[in-house]
This record gives C-alpha cells, structure tokens and sequence, in this order.
C-alpha cells in the first residue's frame, strides 16, 4: 500500500471554464469592420462557451480564438500531442534550460506587419507579465530574447523538456505590436496571423471573422466566419437541424441520436470522467471503502444508460483520446483489500457532488448513487452549478466528487494533469491525496526529455495513482461535433479541443 504523509495546504486554483463549465460572459469587444463577403459560403458556426473575458489571449477565451483559426503560436500540436513548426519553421535545444526558436521568415501579421523574432519576445515577454498569469505559465517561468531578426532564445527558470509543446498553447499566441497599444489589455481582433481575422464582437452574443487573404499558409476556402455563442446544447442542435449554422460545437448526447449520423460526428476525447475520492478526511480516507467504492462502479452501465453509447468504458485515467496510453498501460500497483458490505454498512453518510454546467453529470450521479448504495454506502447527493462548488471541493468538503476532466491540459501531455491533480502540492487535487510513490513517479515523468521515456513514466504514474483509488475511472467522453457532412467540409476533429475551423473549412 502507497505511504503517506502530510500535506501543506494548497491555494484553490480555479480551473478553466472550458475544462468543465460553461462561463458567464460579462465583456465584449469589437474591431474592424463587421458583415463581410462571400454569401452562402461563409461559414455559420455556433459556439458553445460565450467570450468570458473579453477574447483576452491569457485566459479560456484564447481556445476559442484558437478553435476559429484567428492566433497562433510558435508551435501547433499533431494528433499524438507532438510539437510542430507552426509560426517557428525550427527549433533546437541548448542545454538544460535554453532552446533556440528560427522564426518563420514568410509570415506577417492581419495588420500587415512582418512578424520577426521581436515580435515574438514581445508576446512571450507580455504573457510572462500577465496579471493573472496565463495557467500554462501556472508552473514555469519563460524569458525570451531576440538573437537577430529571426531566432528567439527562450531560457526556463528550470528544465522543461516540454516547452515546444508548451508554446502551442493559444495563451502564448504571437501577436503584433498594435495588439498592445491599451496597457490594460490585450486586443487579438486584426493584430493575429491565423487564417481568419477577427473584425467584431457582439458580447456574448455572436462574433464576425473575415478572411486573413495574406495567411501564410494560403488563404482560407471560407470568405468568412459567422459566430453564434449559444450556451444552451438543445438550441444549438436545433440550430443545425434547421441549417440556421453549418457548424454547431459539442452537441449534447441526449440530441445526438435526434439529429442522425449525417449531422454528428463523435470522436475519442482527452476527458475522463471519473469518481474522485477524498483520501484525507471521512469514509475514504480508508483505503479499504475506496476499493469497495471502486468495485461498486459499473463503467458499462453508465456508458449505455447515461451516455447512450457515445462514450467509452474506463480503463484508466487516460482513455482513447490519448492514443499511445493503452499500449503502454500496467496493471495499478499498492490496492488495498475492498472492505466487505457488512463492513461498508456500518460507515456513516457519504456526500456525493457534482455539478449541472455538463448536462450528463447530474445522471451519472445518480446512477453512482445507485450502484454505491448497492455495495451498502448510504449516500447523500449534492448537484449545483460548478461556480458553487469548485472552492468546497479543493478544500475537501465533499466525500466524494463528480468531474470531467481533461488529461493533456495545457501542454497536450498528461504529466501535468497528474501533477495537479495527483501530487501533494497539487493546485488541483480534488482527492487530497498524498502519497509518496505517486510524488516520486509523477516527478520522474516531468523530468524525461525523451517523449517515449516519458509516456512509459506517466503510465507508471497512472498505476500508482489507480492502485490508491483516489480516483475511480466512470467513463471517456467521446466529443460530438455537429456538421451536414454532404455540404461541409475540412472541420477539425480534435481531441485536445484547439482546432475546430481551418483554413480547409468550407461550405460545399
């Protein structure tokens, strides 16, 4: 069984909104010119997660700059989470902590600028001083400088084999100089490189996004975007039923099947719903009920009954959607013996949560409860929105807690998932846990350059953490996009959620 020891008490971060719920908007901005060209083969798109901080690159806004092709960064990021050359045609490591970036030499930005290395220290520089600091920054420290017109030195304050991945992530997009003009802010609209330009922004109502006609990866076959930020999944299927969009993101399971294959297209996601167990305080804190509970779930079950088929059974933290992850899997080292139902009778009351921002949540609780209870725990459901909930469940408040939670994060690599959510001084750590051999596998992960010496240390990781039961697997979200695959073509399946509309996107 995995040792523990003390925890010092962590600061509640929150988690993004894309992560795990829908945000309020509350600000709006606009640029350029609104309307456009192009008639029927502009794209119509609905959205599902309205601008929440006025489409700042530094907070969950910059996704959805990403997922409609306006910023970009020095790198992007291939199917398998790998770096490539994006606005950075090459890049090399020099030591430790330093790695040389050759910047594109045929790309400008929307506003007709050139982009050059200053540019790109510039952004970096911005992002670094961010105030709050973008998440993928939450854990390292970037200093860039230019080294001529086209190569950028960026040193980290410690080893991160991982920075190439890191500098996809759309908060460290490239901006130009005019997106910095207002000291309080920071304004992507006609200031991007990406294939689409941002021109206006009617609050969390709809947005307007023209052809960038000097992309550096040839111009868009769509003239132009027409965005509708519709927070409610029921409106934005109907709104694809009834081709008021071309495009409607995230369609709920529960309308899936009402719409036909024709019109959704469902795909392996980085998500994992999972169970996560308090291992500090109450029933669980004994590794004993944690494995009862673990053996009470039927993953089957709530695949058929609440997900209506379009998810995959658990098989671990880290499901289809990370691909290299099933191959490299071990069995989970250090399980406890699961205490017998007589034993599990005599516990107290258990205080299940989870929150109603994703609509099959709620279901999927009540179907734990019922298997839960089953196994002989008596049970206690607590359902709010997540906004209520996030602070009670950091600090520890619930026995045990609901969340869809995506594995690659910020760098598009799991370790820091398993670090936030897994280690003792994680920000994330819903579970309480503390446990030395976790710590120790986690750290090693992080530590490997090498992608290949790296998954196998995850997936080391991934069976110490299974064998605490901190955490019970439920399901894999599968993503379900909806497009008329007879008209629309070139959307972006992805499953780390940054890629929706391309340059290849188009109507017809």
């Amino acid at each position: 069984m995995p040792t523990f020891r003390l925890r010092p008490r962590r600061v509640a971060l929150p988690l993004a909104a894309a992560a795990l719920l829908v945000p309020v908007a509350t600000a709006c901005t606009s640029s350029g010119s609104s309307g456009g060209s192009g008639g029927d083969q502009r794209l119509k798109v609905a959205m599902a997660f309205p601008p929440a901080q006025a489409m700042s690159p530094y907070g969950d806004d910059a996704v959805t700059l990403s997922r409609l092709a306006v910023v970009e960064g020095l790198t992007r990021l291939d199917r398998n989470g790998e770096a490539k050359p994006a606005l950075a045609a090459s890049w090399k490591r020099d030591g430790d902590r330093a790695w040389e970036f050759t910047v594109r030499e045929n790309a400008v930005f929307q506003d007709g600028t050139k982009l050059d290395a200053a540019a790109v220290v510039r952004s970096l520089t911005a992002a670094q001083k961010a105030s709050p600091k973008p998440r993928v920054l939450s854990d390292t420290t970037l200093t860039a400088t230019a080294e001529g017109a086209d190569t950028v030195r960026i040193t980290t304050k410690d080893a991160d084999p991982l920075l190439p991945q890191r500098l996809a992530n759309p908060s460290l997009s490239v901006l130009s100089a005019a997106a910095y003009k207002d000291g309080s802010k920071v304004d992507p609209a006609g200031h991007a490189t990406g294939p689409f330009t941002l021109a206006e922004v009617n609050g969390a109502v709809s947005a307007t996004l023209e052809r960038n006609d000097t992309y550096w990866g040839g111009r868009a076959k769509a003239p132009g975007l027409d965005v509708k930020f519709v927070a409610d999944g029921t409106a934005r299927a109907n709104a694809l039923r009834t081709k008021d969009v071309d495009v409607a993101e995230y369609v709920p399971i529960s309308q899936a099947s009402l719409l036909g294959d024709g019109l959704v297209h469902e795909f392996p996601s980085a998500r994992t719903n999972g169970l996560s167990l308090n291992t500090e305080r109450g029933v669980f804190a004994d590794p004993a009920m944690r494995a009862a509970a673990r053996e009470a779930i039927d993953s089957k079950a709530l695949v058929d009954g609440v997900y209506e088929g379009r998810a995959d059974t658990a098989q671990g933290l880290l499901g289809p959607g990370v691909p290299w992850a099933a191959d490299l899997r071990t069995a989970p080292t250090g399980r406890a013996k699961a205490a017998a139902p007589a034993e599990v009778r005599k516990t107290e009351q258990i205080v299940l949560a989870t929150y109603t921002n994703r609509p099959e949540l709620p279901e999927a609780a009540t179907v734990v409860q019922q298997q839960l209870e089953k196994r002989g725990f008596t049970v206690k459901q607590v359902v709010r929105d997540y906004a209520q909930m996030e602070a009670d469940a950091l600090a520890g408040k619930y026995d045990a807690f609901i969340q869809a939670r995506n594995t690659l994060l910020d760098t598009a690599d799991p370790v820091s998932y398993l670090a936030s959510d897994f280690t003792c001084d994680g920000s994330f750590n819903i579970t309480q846990l503390c446990a030395t051999p976790v710590d120790t596998a986690v750290d090693r992960a992080a530590a490997l350059a090498d992608t290949d010496a790296r998954h196998r240390a995850e997936m080391t990781a991934e069976a110490a953490i299974l064998g605490s039961d901190a955490l019970v697997p439920l399901v894999h979200e599968r993503f379900v996009q909806g497009y008329d695959d007879t008209r629309v073509r070139g959307v972006a399946l992805d499953p780390m959620e940054r890629t929706l509309i391309t340059a290849d996107t188009r109507v017809g």
